[in-house]
């Protein structure tokens, strides 16, 4: 397990693009479903049990949540509010997703995004919204196809294979995998791919 993402420590937190640290440096943003797993997954890519924050209670992430990785904050992963499932009002859930999507648009320090999707439950509404996002910028994009021991091997990998197919027409953008964070499958692959992305001394194996 490289040290880099276990020396993850929290940042700040912003309910807004205008409240967000100074935009400088390389960010690696995780977004997805609420109920996707995406704060299990941060939390297995960065070998804590609590750095994001994990609940029975999809949509709890409701703000923009910075986490430094190394000795400063030039090299961060980023927690984007979940969406989609979150038992809110509308006018809420409308605002979350206008921030995050501001996030995506405007932030120039973000070198890709971790697209958190349940391997049972892929490419919803949502997640072509961002994908969509994503293509505009040039943003490239890493799935995370989480939940995988949910499936039998079989069944996973033939749910990687749809994904992938549906997808082929960004495929200059999109990388796909499996992930499990209660097996702890797939770690090694996510570290390749923010390492990629968080070039620099922080970013080297």
């Amino acid at each position: 397990m490289p040290l880099k993402y276990a020396s993850a420590r929290f940042l700040t937190s912003a309910p807004t693009l205008a409240s967000c640290p100074a935009d400088s440096g390389a960010e690696v943003a995780f977004a997805g479903r609420s109920n996707a797993g995406k704060s299990s997954a941060i939390n297995v890519i960065t070998q804590q049990k609590a750095l994001a924050r994990t609940s029975r209670t999809p949509g709890r992430t409701q703000l923009i949540n910075f986490f430094t990785v190394g000795e400063d904050s030039q090299c961060r992963l980023v927690d984007l509010p979940g969406y989609g499932f979150a038992k809110v009002p509308e006018k809420v859930k409308l605002e979350w997703q206008r921030h995050l999507a501001e996030y995506l648009q405007m932030r120039a320090s973000i070198k890709g995004l971790v697209l958190v999707m349940d391997v049972r439950h892929p490419l919803t509404e949502f997640d072509l919204t961002l994908l969509d996002v994503a293509d505009e910028r040039e943003l490239p994009v890493h799935i995370l196809l989480t939940k995988a021991d949910k499936l039998k091997r079989g069944a996973a990998k033939n749910a990687l294979s749809q994904v992938r197919s549906r997808l082929r027409e960004w495929e200059d953008l999109v990388t796909i995998q499996l992930f499990s964070a209660l097996k702890r499958d797939g770690v090694e692959e996510a570290h390749q791919r923010l390492d990629e992305w968080l070039d620099g001394p922080v970013g080297e194996s």
